[in-house]
This record gives structure tokens, sequence and C-alpha cells, in this order.
């Protein structure tokens, strides 16, 4: 399959092609050549794997030169990491790539006897399914991107215009995901693992403001700790059983042999700083300072879901340990606890970010339960978060174009404003919470299975999750069809072509998701489940997905028939009483003083009760106890 070589190496030709090429329209160009041949190639290897019955596939047994030019390009990112880390004097930093780079080098030259036979590349329904959605999602944001970064430098003439460097990490992060999801050998995973991290640090710190240079390496630490803990799973793994595959890791957890329990605690400790659950969800909140599209590749396809997918991959293994449960209720009390967060913000694109990593937080919880249906929920959270939450970003984006402004208060009455992104917006928020979008159905999966396992907490961090999930979400799309004031300012919308062409393939594949959920799941999830466990049925009956999916044309109704309302509104005959006499349109009205106000009504943030500042705190140190405890009872109790 030399399709899987190609979806590694060209994006990253294509990055230094990228770098080089100064000429905007040039550049533009390739990029949309090259995200077309990359989304191209994603579905040639999906046809291929496909023809060969959808059976997994280990490639590439004997490749030592391979591994020796892992090596070294590793040791380059240790170099590139010092460098930077002393340029701006956090030097301690520094160390977090240093020691893991030099125990992973002592590990592979000191001549530890290992399995030859050993796969390096792996094609399954899990890897696939993240190459789908790295390649397609990845490549529509990078679509998106042309025409965003440059209203981006129209609109921020402070900020140098380096488009040449945005686009090459762009390119550079899809070829490092590719290269991770499909990955069979851990210290391939170990490299391109370091390779994103570094990725997002340099795309958070694009505008290299003050506030952009603390949050990047804030991203950077957090995400090199949990890759030091990765290495020394690897060494640990290596040392004692000869073994550095995925595979093998989680076939020795599976049958309960005490040499995987600390490499698998260790891994899993290292997908939570991935997943940026708490206490390490400060670096993605603080990569919101990055423009639009990198936060939409961090927030959807990419990153964050690098860390959901170790945890699924090692989920089996986890089922019933303690590993499982400290992975459980991290995520569990993740995904209440910023969801309670997200209900205090106004900014648009902070609401995406604390949902984000919400919703990953019930993508940890079901990977720490560690079953069939658990997983199944999993999946489809997965999937249906990376389109949706990329369709918000890129709408938010957009949005703030046009508006000069982010703020959810400033959003109302979108609808009649600015009608083609608010319709956008709409079927996003739609994906996240309601019915019969796949996020809300999922959800009920997680809280089903959490029941049957007799899971009390996290049945109770599911339920008040869900209902604050709610919360926010009403609130937002309760100000897109609002129509209570309009304001006479008139905006233009001025999102390019290419950024509606990227929003209008997200929105419809958000609605064929809705339509093919139960295809999907009878010949999709449920044998990737096989795959996994070597059991499993279709977890909800066909008939229920179906009347479910049904729904969706009324779902879809509320905002059209919202819009033709207002649109042909005239005069309302039965005057709503206000603080003063009603000029007639129920919108304003003359105030003792004489004066005309316009009604305005706001929602409520509760910014001092259940901010940022009120929980993040004690939830970081509450979740840290947890880990903290847990690893030692785990390494304490193997060692002892």
């Amino acid at each position: 399959m030399q399709v899987i070589p190609f979806l590694i190496i060209f994006p990253f030709v294509v990055s230094l092609l990228m770098y080089v090429t100064r000429v905007n329209k040039v550049r533009n160009a390739i990029a949309y050549i090259s995200a077309v041949i990359i989304m191209i190639a994603t579905g040639v290897l999906f046809a291929q794997w496909g023809m060969g019955g959808f059976k997994e596939i280990l490639v590439y047994q004997e490749t030592a030169l391979y591994d020796h030019v892992i090596l070294g390009a590793e040791w380059v990112l240790m170099l590139l990491v010092t460098v930077l880390s002393f340029k701006y004097r956090k030097y301690w930093v520094s160390l977090l790539s240093i020691l893991p780079t030099i125990l992973l080098t002592w590990f592979e030259l000191s001549g530890v006897q290992l399995n030859e036979g050993a796969g390096h590349i792996r094609v399954d329904h899990l890897s696939m399914l993240m190459c789908l959605i790295v390649g397609v999602i990845g490549g529509l944001i990078v679509v998106y991107a042309v025409g965003y970064m440059h209203g981006y430098h129209h609109h921020h003439t402070d900020i140098p215009d380096r488009r040449y460097y945005f686009f090459a990490l762009l390119f550079l992060f899809l070829g490092a995901m590719y290269g991770f999801v499909l990955s069979e050998n851990l210290l391939w995973i170990d490299f391109f693992w370091e390779l994103t991290s570094i990725c997002s640090f340099l795309l958070i710190g694009y505008t290299k403001e003050p506030i952009a240079i603390t949050n990047c390496f804030r991203a950077l630490w957090m995400n090199l700790l949990g890759g030091c803990a990765l290495a020394i799973g690897i060494v640990y793994l290596g040392l004692t059983s000869g073994e550095v595959t995925m595979t093998a890791l989680v076939d020795m957890g599976v049958a309960g042999k005490t040499l995987a329990v600390i490499p698998v605690a260790l891994i899993a400790f290292a997908a939570l700083t991935k997943a940026a659950q708490l206490p390490f969800s400060t670096w993605l909140i603080g990569a919101m300072v990055a423009p639009t599209p990198s936060s939409a590749l961090l927030h959807s396809a990419t990153m964050v879901k690098a860390g959901i997918y170790i945890l699924f991959r090692l989920s089996p293994a986890m089922r019933g340990t303690t590993t499982g449960s400290m992975i459980a209720l991290v995520g569990g009390f993740t995904f209440l606890v910023t969801s309670i967060m997200a209900i205090a913000q106004s900014d648009g694109k902070k609401v995406l970010a604390f949902s984000t990593i919400s919703n990953l937080g019930l993508m940890v919880a079901c990977a720490g339960v560690g079953t069939e249906e658990t997983i199944w929920a999993g999946v489809f959270l997965m999937l249906f978060h990376a389109i949706s939450k990329s369709l918000l970003f890129q709408d938010v984006g957009a949005t703030e174009n046009a508006l000069h402004s982010r703020d959810i208060e400033d959003m109302h009455g979108l609808l009649y404003i600015l009608p083609r992104l608010a319709i956008f917006m709409f079927i996003g928020i739609a994906g996240m919470f309601l019915a019969p979008f796949g996020m809300l159905i999922s959800k009920w999966a997680a809280l089903k299975a959490s029941v049957d396992e007799g899971n009390i907490l996290l049945v109770i961090f599911i339920c008040f999750g869900s209902a604050t999930t709610s919360f926010y979400w009403t609130k937002w799309m309760g100000k897109i069809i609002s129509a209570s004031h309009l304001r006479e300012k008139t905006f233009k919308d001025i999102t390019k072509k290419n950024e509606v062409i990227s929003l209008g393939i997200h929105a419809v594949l958000m609605v064929a998701l809705c339509v093919l959920f139960p295809l999907l799941s009878k010949i999709y999830v449920t044998p990737l489940i096989n795959e996994m466990f070597g059991t499993g049925e279709n977890v909800l009956n066909d008939a229920i997905l179906y009347m479910l999916v049904i729904i969706i044309v009324i779902v879809f109704a509320v905002p059209g028939i919202s819009f033709l309302y207002a649109k042909n509104m005239k005069v309302n005959t039965k005057l709503s009483y206000m603080n003063g006499v009603n000029t007639g349109d129920n919108r304003k009205f003359t105030d003792a003083m004489g004066e005309e106000k316009t009604l305005w009504l706001s929602n409520f943030y509760f910014h001092k009760v259940i901010g940022q500042r009120k929980l993040m705190i004690p939830s970081q140190i509450f979740s840290l106890a947890v880990i903290v405890i847990m690893l030692c009872m785990i390494i304490g109790g193997v060692l002892a």
C-alpha cells in the first residue's frame, strides 16, 4: 500500500514548498491543490483497504533504516525546542524534550533485543477512521485558511504577515497526524507525538505577541510532560518484555500481565495531557490566541484527537483496572466542570474551547470504562465532534471578520443580519446537543453503559454535564434566532468563496452523518468494536435510530421558519409591555424623558459564581490529586 508513505511524506514536502513560496497567489494555488490531493489519497487508501476486506493490516516489518531516520529527526526536534526555550528564557522547558530524547536514544542504541517481527504501520477500522477525519476535515481547514488568513492580516495590520510559515505548519501538522495514527510501533508514535506537540506550539505562538508566547509555551511544556511519560512507558515495556508495539501492549494488558500495568498507566497519563484534560486543560484554552484555522485544527480534527485515539487503543487493557478507573474519573470530572465553566463565557471561541475540553472528557471517560458500548459511544462522539467543532470554529472566525466581534451578545439576530453564517452556526450547534445528532445519542449510550457498569459517580457526571451543556448551547442558539432587536447598522458578509465552500461541505457532512447514522453504526462502528474486543453488536436498535433521524426535518425547519417569519414580519398588533411607551414594533419604546430606547435582551453568564477564575484552580488541584494518588497506587503496587 504505497499510498501510506505518500500520505505521511507528501504533506512534509508541501510544508517545505509552502515555506519557500512567498508569492501569495502561487502559495494559495499550491495549498488548494495539495489539500485536494491529500483528501483523494485518503480516499484511495480507504478504497484499497476496503477491497482487501476491511481487515487489519500490518506493514513494514523490517525497517532499521527508518528507525534511525526517526531517531535523528527526534534529535532535530529536541534541538529546536532547546533553542526556542533559551531564546524566550524558558530554560526548564527544554529539559522536557532533552531527557526523553536521551532516554530513547540510549534504549534504541543499547542493543536491547526486541521482537523483530513486529509491524510498524497498522491499518484497521480505528486508524482508518482517524485518517478520514484528518484528511477530510484537515484538508477543508486548509481550504478555509487560504481566504481567512487574507482577511485576518487585512484586519490585523499590526501582526507580521507570515502566511508562508503558517501554511507550512498546517501541512507539517497533517503529515505528523497521518504518521501518528498509522504507526503501530510505539517509538514511531513517540516521534510523531513530539512533532504534533511542537507544531501546535508554533501555531499558537504565530502572532509572537506576549500572550501568544506565554500560551504556546504552556501548551509545549504540558504536552512534553506527557511525552516524558510516554517515553518512560515505552522504555519500561521494551526492557521488560522486548515489545514496543501497541498491539503487544494491549494484548498483555487484556491478558492481565503485570508487565503491561505501568506502561498502560504512563501512556494513558500522556494521552490525558494531549487531550487537554484537567489539570492540563489550560493549554487548549490558551490556544485561542492563534488564528481561527489553527484553533479549528487543534480543537477538532487533529491535536486533541491524538490523545483520544491512544486511549481508545488502550481501552480493552484498561477495562476493570485502576488505570481505567483513574481515566474514567478524570474524564467524567472534566466533562462536568468545564461544561459548567462554559456557561460563564460570552466569547464565542472560549465557549467552543471549554465545550471541546468538556466533550473530550466524556470520550476519555468512555475509554476508561472500556466496554464495547462506551467505545461505540466514544467513536461517534469523536466523529460528530470533529465535524461540528471544525464547522463552528470556522464560522465564528468568519462571523468575527464581518461583525468585528465574536461575543455571543453581538450575535443577537444573526439569522437576519448574516443569514448564511447563522445557518451554518445553527447546524454546528445543533450537532453538539440536539437529537437526532449523534452527540446526544452517544451521550445516552455512554450513560446507559455507566449505569450497567454500576459507576454511579460517572452517571452523575454525565447527567449533570449533559444538562449544563444544553444550557450554554441553548443560550447561544437563542441569540442567533432572536429578533427582539435588530441593529440599524448593516453588516456585510465578507466571507470568501473558499471559506463558504469549506463551511458548506462541513454542514452537508453533518446532515449526512445524521441521516446515515444507523447505516454507519451497522457497517463500520460495530465492526470496529468487534475488531477491538472480539465481540460486539449494534448498540441501538435500528428502528430507534431511524426514528431519531426523522426528527432532523423538524430540527432544520426551526431556523428556516424563524427566518421567513422575521423577513415577512409586520407590526405586531399585540404590543408587549415595556418600560415606557411601545413604539409599535415591540423593539423600541419611549421612556419617561421622551427619549426613544431600543429593547435589548441579554444572557446572564454567572461570571463571579462559576467562571474560570473561580473553578479552574480547585478543579486542577482535585484532578491532579486523583492522578498522583492513582499513579502511586499503580506503580507502587507493581514494584512492591
